[in-house]
């Protein structure tokens, strides 16, 4: 493994080596603690390490990083306090996501640490959403997110990346190509060589880097987000790796040839970096001792602290509690000056008054800028308010819900127009897996307005004439609203925007006029 071509400070060799071993030790001792059933379940990251910490260490602690499960280097080196992950893996109070989830299904803005969830694709929009918050706000920032070879067959996949090319978004898309999607193999899932291959698609920038090189991954990645901050647009970046243990632990590796586990264990990123930095004169044996028993200290000490903690208790008012973020509603008297206008109308106004009120309102979908939206509701808004926050989409529903999810994670509100209710099949996943599940589950809201044209009654056929609000009532963590009147229809408009929750708001076409 070649580490000379890398110009690196002896100072940030050792803090690459320290960050390393962090989280190799602490998934040494959770392997061991789920034996002894002690924690319910583990995806491994042991042997992808340099990624994780190459990536994290090279991105700014105010940047923000979208990990998977596999990626316990992040967590460790934006210094999160051991006992809080340790906590969160036992469902105790003091993790993240108040012990409904013993996994890396969570995030904290407090570490610009934004969670995942099982359906992976959807979390690559959300982070365009958080670049263009940045790019919007003019902030010099770029946002790191990861996903693995498997997910690059996703939907969700492909919109982001268009979206991030098409409006020149700072997303750095981090594949780790580590062999296999649980048991099947990349030959299974792609025919092209390289997953780098497919930013070619998109206009986009990409690279292959060795992601068992930490120097490598660090150096090049630092390279390339000093420059994206000037010089804002995505980069794809595939790091060839190898997953040396199961998907998770229960799945084991029988499906892997032993040859193939041998050639990568060999170029295993913590053993040849030590020995490189030994012969370097940078590690001797005691040094190497003496960090490895700090860290277990630390592992030990906070420990006990998770341990200690009374595990939690079911408490109904809580968790119902905990299903939508409080929304404190003010109300507004109406003016005595009452003029009869159309609910398309009262609808467009209610936008419009929004709009002015929050200058960080962002209105997308598509045809909705110079065109005005196929019901011409925001007609004449580019003209007010600029194309930056009234923003035509390319057709992809689904990464337009997730960046809208993007954008209120980095303090803005979205309003996202699905052109017919009966398109918002295509972003489903998003609406009722991540806008309105993720309060309920860490405690991240979604200041989020999908508008949603709908009914029957204008001869429009069976794809442009559903009224599917059914799909989304019984969802918990969503609001859904359907005015029957123009005044209804502005005034519960304007209360959706203010309202931090999701809102699917509803309009029925057949009263619109």
């Amino acid at each position: 493994m070649n580490y000379t071509d890398f110009k690196v400070t002896e100072d940030v060799k050792l803090k690459l080596y320290k960050s390393m071993l962090k989280p190799r030790m602490v998934e040494e001792k959770m392997l061991i603690l789920l034996r002894q059933g002690k924690i319910s379940k583990w995806f491994s990251g042991i042997g992808q390490e340099a990624i994780s910490v190459g990536v994290t260490t090279a991105l700014k602690e105010d940047e923000y990083i979208l990990p998977m499960h596999r990626n316990l280097g992040v967590f460790t080196t934006r210094e999160i306090p051991l006992y809080r992950l340790f906590a969160q893996w036992q469902g105790k109070a003091s993790g993240f996501t108040q012990g409904r989830d013993r996994s890396f299904h969570f995030g904290t803005q407090d570490f610009k640490i934004i969670g995942m969830i099982s359906h992976l694709g959807p979390q690559l929009g959300v982070a365009d959403g958080i670049a263009l918050a940045h790019k919007l706000k003019k902030e010099k920032k770029v946002t790191a997110v990861f996903t693995g070879e498997g997910a690059t067959s996703e939907g969700d996949f492909h919109e982001a990346l268009n979206v991030a090319a098409v409006w020149e978004l700072p997303v750095l898309f981090c594949v780790e190509n580590n062999g296999y999607g649980l048991s099947t193999p990349t030959n299974e899932q792609f025919k092209c060589d390289n997953i780098a291959d497919k930013g070619v698609g998109y206009g986009m920038e990409s690279h292959i880097i060795d992601g068992n090189n930490i120097l490598e991954v660090y150096f090049k990645v630092a390279h390339l987000v000093r420059d994206m901050r000037i010089n804002p647009r995505p980069i794809l970046l595939e790091f060839k790796t190898f997953r040396m243990r199961g998907h998770e632990e229960a799945s084991g590796t029988k499906y892997v040839p032993q040859e193939l586990l041998d050639t990568w264990a060999a170029k295993d990123p913590l053993e040849n970096f030590t020995t490189y930095l030994i012969g370097e004169n940078l590690l001797t044996p005691e040094s190497i001792a003496a960090y490895k028993t700090e860290i277990q200290v630390e592992i030990d000490e906070h420990l006990r602290i998770a341990f200690a903690e009374d595990t939690i208790k079911p408490n109904e008012t809580i968790e119902l509690g905990d299903v939508y973020q409080n929304f404190d509603y003010k109300e507004v008297r109406p003016s005595k000056f009452i003029t009869k206008i159309r609910l398309v109308d009262a609808i467009s106004e209610g936008l419009r008054q929004a709009m002015k009120k929050f200058d960080n309102l962002v209105i997308m979908g598509q045809d909705v800028a110079e065109y005005g939206g196929v019901f011409k509701i925001t007609d004449g808004f580019v003209n007010d308010f600029g194309k930056e926050r009234v923003r035509n989409t390319p057709i992809c529903e689904s990464a337009i819900v997730s960046a809208s999810m993007g954008l209120s994670i980095n303090g803005m509100k979205a309003v996202m127009e699905m052109q017919f209710a009966d398109f918002a099949s295509s972003g489903f996943n998003p609406i009722v897996n991540y806008l309105a599940k993720s309060y309920y589950r860490w405690g991240e809201n979604a200041d989020v307005v999908i508008r949603m044209p709908c009914g029957g009654g204008v001869a429009a056929g069976p794809f442009h004439s559903q009224t599917n609000e059914a799909w989304f009532t019984k969802t918990p963590g969503l609001k859904v609203v359907y005015p029957a009147f123009p005044y209804d229809a502005k005034g519960l408009l304007a209360t959706s925007i203010e309202d931090p929750n999701p809102v699917l708001f509803f309009e029925h076409k057949g009263l619109y006029r």
